[in-house]
């Protein structure tokens, strides 16, 4: 039998929510009393702009989860429960706290980023020189890193067999979800001086953003909001995805990137409703799987941080130089002259989302139009983006440069003007975003310099000075983006 230890602290990181987790559910049902903490870790924070919405998301997502262990801790006739909360480094924090709270043990979740890894190998052994152990458990993906191997038990690089795999694999057993009320009696009321509350934003060192304003959805609540509305409209998911101008995703993906919605749990009505035969939840669900997927690719394949999967293509010679800069400034700014991918980047800059189809775009037209490193621009989306993720976004601009595992070719090249008219074809999107092009007809409004004179003139726009000229031809571009390409074939 298991022993039971006197003490635990659960440490919070990417997993904001009370129900349905993994270390908490264990901390609780292994240890007689339980304390839970946060911290506003300097390491991650110091490096972010000083008006960022992720740090106001998590903080109100933290002032949130300290009302659900407080309610816990009441439902179980334990007063003074709920979070401490902490800022600095996170390293230091943590050994600190669990000397100063006596306990034996600290549990955490899994996180499978590089620097992440190397954090908790620093605090695992700062715990062991006090003799404190660090436990972790599986909380943030479905299936971790060695779960769904190949036959001759490697990692998959492609993704159709790794899905298929994934499915075969999955059963209710891998998406039942961890009782954590049940144990929550073993909620221990906090020490007098570690009941200080969450900080308010700015003694973090930030300025309010325009979250609010936007109306995101904050916290487990705010999850269960967008959850619950996505479900009404799942089973059209297949068919209403890759228009922007349509509710068509799901929203959850901040929720799912901070863990204030269970991944196990909106994986099993995704599930349900797949087995059911909605095509929708069937797509969606593969999007999950994807998720996964990139995450075991982050875990076995720690080089894609900063270098090509496909180690060959790191020899690619992208635009540089003063030129390179200008290109994407353009990009960045919106300001290239191509509707849709400057109404997508408006798009982020303004709210820190962008939709899934115009990721794809921007990315392909940065590295295929622009003929700018990859790199570049997965950073500006790691700085821009609430969802941000290393293995998702990674695995997105290596997807859209075709130098990652099962990208698209090298020569499939996005036409952004075609794009633009599939996907935003009544130019709704568009217009929301780009505001000087509204009064254009749909016919001339994806590519304004092939406008008819009068169209310009009628509607009141002037290019070059309104709106820009095209800063790339993109069937010069594409002739580029295939020579570069073909560069590095002839060197192998």
């Amino acid at each position: 039998m298991e022993k039971i230890l006197d003490s635990a602290l659960v440490w919070f990181r990417r997993d904001l929510r009370a129900h349905d987790h993994a270390a908490l559910y264990h901390a609780l049902k292994g240890a007689r009393r339980v304390w839970c903490a946060f911290v506003f870790d300097t390491d991650i924070l110091d490096p972010l702009p000083r008006a960022d919405r992720r740090v106001e998301f998590i903080r109100d997502s933290v002032v949130e989860l300290d009302e659900t262990l407080r309610h816990l801790g009441e439902q179980h006739g334990r007063a003074d429960v709920g979070l401490v909360v902490l800022h600095g480094k996170a390293t230091e924090w943590i050994p600190r706290l669990a000397v100063d709270l006596h306990v034996q043990a600290v549990y955490a979740n899994h996180d499978h980023e590089p620097a992440s890894h190397a954090r908790d190998a620093k605090v695992r052994g700062l715990l062991a020189d006090v003799g404190v152990m660090l436990h972790t458990a599986k909380d943030i993906v479905v299936f971790e890193a060695d779960e769904v191997m190949t036959v001759a038990g490697t990692a998959y690089g492609v993704f159709t067999p790794y899905k298929n795999a994934w499915l075969k694999q999955l059963a209710p057993f891998y998406l039942k979800p961890y009782p954590v009320a049940r144990y929550a009696d073993a909620l221990a009321p906090r020490p007098a001086q570690h009941r200080r509350g969450v900080p308010p934003l700015r003694d973090l060192g930030f300025e309010p953003t325009n979250l609010h304003q936007l109306k995101v959805p904050i916290g487990t609540r705010g999850g269960y909001e967008l959850l619950d509305d996505f479900l009404e409209r799942i089973d059209r998911y297949h068919e209403t995805r890759d228009f922007p101008a349509v509710k068509g995703p799901s929203y959850l993906s901040v929720h799912l990137r901070f863990g204030t919605l269970s991944i196990r749990e909106v994986a099993q009505l995704a599930w349900e409703r797949s087995s059911a035969g909605s095509r929708g939840a069937q797509t969606w669900l593969s999007e999950l799987v994807w998720r996964d997927f990139y995450h075991q690719i982050l875990h076995h394949h720690p080089r894609v941080v900063g270098h090509s999967w496909r180690p060959e293509y790191d020899a690619l010679r992208w635009e540089h130089g003063k030129h390179a800069e200008r290109l994407f400034s353009a990009w960045c700014e919106g300001r290239t002259g191509f509707p849709l991918v400057d109404a997508a980047m408006a798009q982020i800059n303004q709210t820190g989302y962008m939709h899934n189809r115009l990721r794809m775009i921007t990315a392909s037209f940065l590295v295929k139009d622009l003929g700018i490193d990859w790199r570049w621009g997965e950073r500006y989306f790691a700085e821009k983006l609430n969802d941000y993720d290393l293995a998702a976004n990674n695995g997105g601009w290596q997807w859209a440069a075709s130098t990652g595992c099962d990208a698209q070719p090298y020569f499939r090249i996005f036409n952004p003007v075609a794009q633009s008219r599939k996907f935003d074809p009544e130019g709704r999107f568009i217009r929301r975003y780009l505001p000087q092009l509204a009064k254009l007809p749909d016919t001339a409004l994806h590519a304004p310099w092939l406008a008819k004179p009068v169209e310009l003139e009628a509607a009141g726009l002037h290019l070059g000075a309104d709106y820009p000229e095209p800063i790339v031809s993109h069937n010069d571009a594409r002739q580029r983006t295939l020579q570069r390409f073909a560069a590095v074939k002839r060197t192998r």
